[in-house]
């Protein structure tokens, strides 16, 4: 028995829209997604995303003035970095730009603090032992088994998050922060030497846990014959309240016209989403006819008609760059579907991520290319739980990557067979990986029978 998406002609229309290729308009309904954001900090360096010169990138340490985002860490909380550094073969100052991340308690009395789980990687190693995910060019979807499957650092670290795995870069688990000077917590370069284009990158997702307040910065140097800086250089740095340079100025909040999102250097509020998504005023979701869908990671301009920005507010961030957390890179999105079937008859639903057109008009439909020409907008991987093969037989966990291009409807990450008056529940997790566009989709739709 061969499963097939079923797809009738009253739930397509095509549409023409000038100086675009077609696009498919999808009728069904479009959801706010139960829930809500943590309150866990996150510090959240993203800007600049190209680094150009050595200095603070940054700071919670609250003697640093303009250097400065002071934000008491204090307990569960995480640290979210993603750069890229272009080298230069006419003068650049090194091959290997380095980033440090420092710690220290603020008090007198000393700080534990814990690594409870993390990764790192490169798009590229050039040693070996270095962690490391190039962009390859993947298909839509690719189950992982015994191997890491990753597209770009950024859905690498995603996948180790969610698989709990970690790099070998982060060894060390643990540090005893004494008052004064601070602790260097890690050293990682991000090198070019013998790459076509001198490009790299390293996306970075810690989370801790600390005994008591501490401040954290992260710092970029230029080292010397292939070595790193001296932890006096880093010292220095942080002490001469040297800032790295910014890039991007956004949009003024509320302004107008287009909007220039910029990239994110703050603190912001929550790390994780968790929801159960139901009908409205019951415990569980009924098996729809049409498809249903929720938004993840939507923002500003960009709710898919739903009003609902799930973007983290910033506690505080540094002048001209962006005043929200757009895009949630790094956030865990937790979601528990209790689906029940409340008809007379059997049905098979199936589970997708989809990437649909921004700028939807409508809650009564989503808008998709008709072809997959367009940039990638989604590259990570997906962890269900619950869901069946063709046959109906359960899968258990399982993680599947997936490269989502603009308009494309996702793959199925799955089907669920439910008899009458039947009730099963399926999870859904991702980590909102870096190089993703937001917003997406979650969408359960029935399948038939072919």
């Amino acid at each position: 028995m061969k499963l097939a998406p079923l797809l009738p002609a009253a739930w397509l229309a095509m549409a023409a829209i000038p100086g675009a290729a077609e696009v498919i308009e999808r009728q069904q309904s479009v959801r706010p997604l139960p829930g809500s954001l943590n309150s866990v900090l996150m510090v959240n360096d993203n800007n600049p995303e190209l680094i150009e010169d050595e200095g603070i990138l940054i700071s919670t340490f609250p003697d640093g003035e303009e250097a400065s985002v002071p934000v008491l860490l204090n307990g569960r909380f995480d640290l979210f970095s993603h750069h890229v550094y272009a080298g230069n073969a006419e003068g650049s100052p090194s091959s290997t730009l380095w980033l440090a991340v420092l710690a220290a308690p603020l008090g007198d009395t000393p700080v534990t603090l814990q690594l409870l789980s993390g990764s790192t990687s490169l798009s590229q190693a050039t040693e070996p032992g270095q962690t490391n995910a190039p962009f390859l060019p993947l298909p839509s979807l690719m189950p992982e088994s015994t191997e890491v499957v990753a597209a770009g650092p950024g859905s690498r670290v995603a996948g180790d998050l969610l698989a709990g795995r970690s790099a070998a870069e982060l060894a060390k688990r643990h540090w005893t922060l004494a008052p004064g000077s601070p602790t260097q917590l890690l050293l990682l370069p991000i090198p070019v030497a013998g790459l076509d284009p001198l490009l790299n990158g390293r996306n970075m997702q810690l989370r801790f846990q600390s005994s008591g307040p501490v401040a954290m910065a992260t710092l970029a140097a230029h080292g010397n014959d292939g070595k790193a800086p001296s932890d006096q250089h880093w010292l220095q740095l942080l002490k001469d309240q040297h800032m790295s340079s910014k890039e991007h100025q956004p949009t003024p909040r509320g302004s107008n016209g287009k909007i220039i999102y910029s990239r994110v250097s703050g603190v912001q509020i929550g790390s994780s989403w968790r929801a159960r998504i139901t009908d409205p005023d019951s415990p569980v979701l009924a098996a729809p006819k049409t498809p249903i869908s929720w938004p993840i990671s939507s923002l500003e301009r960009g709710t898919l008609a739903t009003n609902q920005v799930q973007t983290a507010e910033l506690k505080s961030f540094y002048p001209g760059t962006a005043w929200a957390a757009h895009g949630n890179y790094g956030v865990e999105y937790d979601l528990t579907l209790p689906l029940k079937n409340t008809g007379s008859a059997a049905v098979t639903l199936q589970l997708s991520l989809d990437s649909p057109l921004k700028g939807n008009s409508q809650p009564s439909f989503l808008r998709f290319r008709n072809d997959l020409n367009g940039p990638v907008m989604f590259r990570g991987p997906v962890q269900t739980k619950g869901l069946e093969n063709l046959e109906g037989v359960p899968q258990g966990r399982q993680t599947q990557h997936l490269v989502l291009r603009q308009g494309q409807q996702g793959p199925s990450l799955g089907q669920l067979m439910l008899k009458p008056g039947e009730e099963k529940q399926v999870r859904v997790r991702l980590v909102y990986p870096a190089d993703a566009t937001p917003p997406q989709v979650i969408t359960v739709q029935p399948v038939k029978q072919s």
